[in-house]
């Protein structure tokens, strides 16, 4: 299993932008591009190499009004490691 960085930044290889013609943010790398879910999208724009994983769910759970979050921001933190997404 991937572990989590303290302070998750994300990695030189992608850059993510909107794409107004996808309607949706995107991961682009030299080989392609990766459509991202609005949530993937939300926690990846908090993955700054500042923010700590408390504070990046503590900022979710305000924006979105809802409570419970760390788990699921582990678990696509941990996917979003192990793609080398984050660093």
């Amino acid at each position: 299993m991937h572990t989590v960085p303290d302070q998750p930044a994300l990695s030189r290889l992608f850059r993510m932008q909107w794409e107004e013609a996808q309607g949706q943010y995107v991961l682009l790398y030299p080989e392609g591009m990766v459509k991202l879910s609005r949530s993937a999208a939300e926690i990846l724009k908090r993955c700054d190499g500042r923010r700590t994983v408390p504070a990046i769910v503590g900022e979710l759970e305000q924006a979105f009004r809802c409570g419970g979050l760390h788990g699921d921001v582990i678990d696509f933190l941990r996917v979003a490691g192990a793609r080398g997404w984050i660093i």
